[in-house]
C-alpha cells in the first residue's frame, strides 16, 4: 500500500475581498489565519478598526487603500477599479495562496506551480442571481443604466473568467456549491463556516442589556438583508425588536422604526452574547448563502425565524431548531413570529445547541486543513 505523500510547509498568502467590518466572511478569515498564521494577509480595503480581529496579522492592502475616504466608503464608485486591484497583488514568491471570497479576490494572479484554493462565500451575487435587486436597490434609473449595466457586464466577463483562475473550490454550504456549478461550471466541496462557541462559552460576568422580552436581529445594515421587512412586520405586531449592526441602509430603517425598535449599532462581542442570551427569539428576514447569525443564535439555545431560501435550509429545522416563513412579505413574516411565539415551549434549547455545535471553528479548521492538504497531495 502506497505511503501518503510527504507533503513540506508550503509558502502560503491568504486573500479577502474587503477587511472594512466584522461579519460571517471575516470570521472565516479569522480560522484561515489561525491554521496559517505566517501567511500575510491581502485585501483591497482595509479600515483600522479591524485590528482588534486581526491584531498579529501581515495586513497588505491594494492600492485602492490611498485613495480618498469618500471613495473607500463607497465601493460602487469604484467598481470598474476592483478587479484590477485584485489582479495587482504580487504572489509569486507563494506556493499556496488561499482565497476568501464572494467578489473580487478569487481573480488574483498567481505562477502556474502555485496552488490556489478559494473559499468561496458565493459566486459575486451583484452580478449574477442579485443583479436586477442591486440594480433596484442603487435606484439605477433609465439613465444611469447606460453607463453602468455596460460596466457591470464588462465586469460579469472579468467575473466569470477570473473564477477559472482558481484550481480548488470549497462552498460554505450547499446552496453556494449549486451556484458555483452554475455560473462558474465548476465543482466544490462544502465546508460550513466556523461559529467560535468556545469563545462565548468562556465569556463570565456579562452585562445587562436594558431591553426585555425581545425579538432579536444580528446583521449588517444592507437592503438585501431584507430588514425593512422585519420592521413593518413588528410595527404592526407592536412587538420590542432589537437590531444590532451598522450600514448603509441604518438611516431609512431608522424612519421606517417605530418606538417598539431599538437600533443598538455595533456591540462588542460581550455585550453581543449579553444580547443573544435575553432574546426570546432570533429574527433572520432575508436570504443567505450560510447565514452564520443562524448557528450563532443556536449556540446560545435561540430558535431561529428564518426565509425559506439559501443556507437556512439546511440549519433551521421547522419546530425544532425554530422556523421558516415563505415569502418576504411582513405579514408571512408576522405569521412566522405567531407561529414561533406558540411553539416556544416546546423548542429544546439543549438539543438546539448540539445541532450548533457541528459548526465549531475546531471542526472547519480540521476540515479545511485536510482539503488543503490532499489538494496539494493531487497537485
Amino acid at each position: 500500500m502506497e505511503s501518503p505523500k510527504e507533503l513540506s510547509k508550503p509558502k502560503v498568502a491568504i486573500v479577502h475581498d474587503f477587511l472594512t467590518y466584522w461579519g460571517g466572511a471575516e470570521q472565516v478569515l479569522l480560522s484561515l489565519h489561525h491554521i496559517y498564521p505566517d501567511a500575510p494577509i491581502y485585501t483591497l480595503l482595509y479600515d483600522k478598526k479591524m485590528d482588534e480581529y486581526f491584531p498579529n496579522a501581515r495586513i497588505r492592502v491594494s492600492f485602492l487603500g490611498k485613495l480618498p475616504n469618500f471613495l473607500k466608503k463607497r465601493k460602487k464608485f469604484m467598481l470598474p477599479l476592483l478587479p484590477t486591484a485584485a489582479e495587482t497583488f504580487d504572489l509569486s514568491g507563494f506556493d499556496l495562496v488561499i482565497s476568501s471570497s464572494g467578489s473580487f479576490a478569487k481573480g488574483v494572479i498567481v505562477k502556474p506551480r502555485t496552488l490556489h484554493v478559494s473559499y468561496c462565500h458565493a459566486p459575486t451575487r451583484f452580478l449574477w442571481d442579485w443583479y436586477q435587486n442591486y440594480l433596484k436597490e442603487n435606484h439605477v434609473g433609465k439613465i444611469k443604466k447606460l453607463l453602468v449595466v455596460p460596466v457591470l457586464h464588462l465586469i460579469r466577463i472579468w467575473d466569470r473568467s477570473a473564477s477559472e483562475r482558481v484550481d480548488f473550490y470549497v462552498a460554505n454550504s450547499r446552496n453556494t456549491a449549486l451556484r458555483i456549478k452554475k455560473f462558474y461550471g465548476r465543482d466544490s466541496k462544502v465546508i460550513y463556516p466556523p461559529v467560535d462557541f468556545k469563545k462565548f462559552n468562556e465569556m463570565k460576568n456579562l452585562p445587562s442589556v436594558p431591553e426585555k422580552d425581545y425579538y432579536l436581529i444580528v446583521s449588517r445594515l444592507s437592503p438585501y438583508k431584507k430588514i425593512d421587512i422585519a420592521i413593518t412586520a413588528f410595527n404592526k405586531m407592536n412587538l420590542p425588536l432589537v437590531i444590532i449592526g451598522e450600514g448603509g441602509d441604518r438611516k431609512r430603517l431608522g424612519k421606517m422604526a417605530e418606538n417598539n425598535i431599538t437600533f443598538a449599532g455595533f456591540q462588542d462581542e460581550k455585550h453581543l452574547a449579553a444580547y443573544y442570551e435575553g432574546a426570546k427569539a432570533v429574527i433572520f428576514p432575508g436570504e443567505d448563502d450560510f447565514g452564520i447569525t443562524i448557528v450563532e443564535a443556536m449556540s446560545f439555545g435561540k430558535p431561529v425565524l428564518a426565509y425559506a431560501r439559501g443556507g437556512a435550509l439546511e440549519t433551521v429545522t421547522p419546530g425544532k431548531t425554530g422556523e421558516l416563513f415563505a415569502s418576504e412579505v411582513p405579514e408571512i413574516l408576522a405569521d412566522g413570529v405567531r407561529r414561533m411565539s406558540r411553539n416556544m415551549e416546546k423548542y429544546n434549547t439543549q438539543e438546539i445547541k448540539a445541532f450548533a455545535e457541528k459548526f465549531s471553528r475546531e471542526n472547519f479548521e480540521k476540515r479545511f486543513k485536510e482539503f488543503v492538504d490532499e489538494a496539494r497531495r493531487r497537485e
